[in-house]
């Protein structure tokens, strides 16, 4: 496979002639219906070929197309399943895999940030990438004090295919709508946008790693490997001993695993913010590795790439945010609506009464109102379905309430978390750890 694309011209059409693949496809699906085919035969292979093309372009592209594609792989467990069956396979190969670019340009880019003596320190590199994501690959290799380690490189030509990708994403949103039907794609793209120049930087990457790595040592549930070294588009951190991720688990782990590792998940990502001051804010299952315990056992959880973080002014989660979720599950939904208000979550001119409130909130405190929930993609297309449907009472709902500035990375954050707790079909203590966690739940 070739490197990035250096020419914008060239990745603007391959976006821009997703939506217009799409409709092609759908023309064809008719005139095979016309011939006789089945209704629901060529909805299937219509969905089937748009799933191939749309995730290997993303992937292919890398950038913020293969970011984005990412991005929307953690929502996958909202899709009704009849729609969310082609793309599951796409899905979850793009995240935790992509093409590699070859060796020559990946030793030139290490003599460039560490030096022409680059060989005297890292000792041995396997020209192979043990994982390519969006903006870099990574390669085992060994240090001179003889450590196993990751060494990260940014692709030559990220910066430009980054933003230059989500600009024409944000331009073609509408049409890439059906290709994801379920799926609001624009904030997505827009939230993406916003934390393109964080996650091009590895030297911020490396000082979020080392405040984790140094809270999280000698952690019974959670591995952060340490930073070795960090130059400009490479990152070299300590190796971390692991043949698979939470996308294994969510393919083929058993019940055990599933609720073991879900649990280490979900407790890493709300007491993180308040042991590091920062929330990890990029949750798809390729940056979670699985550490085995004794005799195979499931074990600890390895956490992977800190370019996402966000730094939380309070270094915690907003006690608002606790008490909110707290007066909720004791379905006091006019104090609700107050709090709300003073929030800012409700506009000084919008109205809203208590049963309505009740009718859109009351199925999301589920999770926090029992001792223990079981996530599952039922109940998460069941959400999304209540919330997308017009005829319904959650949807005038959703669409008055707003969502604060502050808030809004937490949300994106929290709500793909809950993605991958459905994807996993884990059974968790949910309230437990919102009430161990979470600022303001207790109280």
């Amino acid at each position: 496979m070739s490197e990035l694309p250096r020419k914008a011209v060239a990745r603007t059409a391959k976006l821009a002639a997703l939506p217009l693949g799409y409709a092609g496809r759908t023309a064809w699906g008719l005139g095979k219906r016309m011939g006789g085919a089945s209704a629901e035969a060529v909805l299937a292979e219509v969905q089937q070929r748009t799933a191939e093309q749309l995730f290997r372009t993303l992937g292919d592209l890398k950038g913020g197309a293969m970011k984005f594609g990412q991005a929307m792989s953690i929502f996958e467990a909202a899709l009704p399943e009849e729609l969310a069956a082609p793309y599951r396979e796409q899905l979850t190969r793009l995240q935790d895999s992509a093409p590699p670019m070859p060796t020559m340009t990946v030793r030139e880019i290490l003599a460039r940030e560490l030096g022409a003596d680059w060989r005297d320190h890292l000792v041995e590199l396997d020209p192979v990438p043990a994982a390519a994501a969006s903006i870099g690959q990574v390669h085992r290799g060994r240090w001179a004090d003889g450590r196993e380690v990751a060494v990260k490189v940014q692709y030559p030509g990220s910066a430009e295919a980054l933003t230059s990708d989500l600009r024409q994403l944000a331009r073609v949103a509408r049409g890439l709508g059906p290709l994801v039907p379920g799926l609001d794609i624009k904030p997505l793209i827009a939230e993406l946008q916003a934390r393109a120049v964080e996650e091009l930087d590895y030297e911020l990457e490396a000082e979020a790693q080392r405040a984790f790595a140094e809270e999280f040592r000698d952690d019974p549930d959670i591995v952060v490997p340490d930073v070795v070294v960090s130059a400009g588009t490479v990152l070299v951190t300590e190796w971390i001993e692991s043949q698979d991720s939470l996308a294994r688990i969510i393919r083929e782990g058993t019940q055990e695993e599933r609720d073991h590792y879900g649990e280490r998940f979900l407790r890493f990502m709300f007491a993180a913010p308040g042991r590091t001051g920062m929330l990890h804010a990029d949750p798809h299952p390729g940056n979670f590795r699985l550490l085995p315990g004794p005799g195979g056992s499931p074990g600890r959880l390895g956490v992977l790439d800190f370019g996402a973080v966000a730094r939380l002014p309070e270094r915690q989660l907003p006690r608002s945010l606790g008490a909110l979720i707290r007066i909720a599950t004791m379905a006091d939904y006019e104090q609700l609506l107050a709090a709300l208000r003073d929030e800012g979550f409700i506009r000084e001119r919008v109205r809203i009464d208590a049963d309505q409130l009740r009718a859109y909130l009351g199925p999301f405190i589920e999770p926090a109102s029992v001792a223990e929930f079981h996530f599952s993609r039922t109940w998460m297309q069941e959400q999304f379905r209540r919330v997308q449907d017009p005829r319904g009472e959650a949807y005038p709902v959703m669409l008055r309430l707003n969502l604060p500035p502050a808030y809004m990375l937490i949300h994106r954050t929290f709500a793909g978390g809950i993605g991958v707790l459905s994807q996993l079909e884990a059974t968790l203590p949910f309230r437990e750890v919102l009430r161990e966690s979470l600022p303001g739940f207790a109280d």
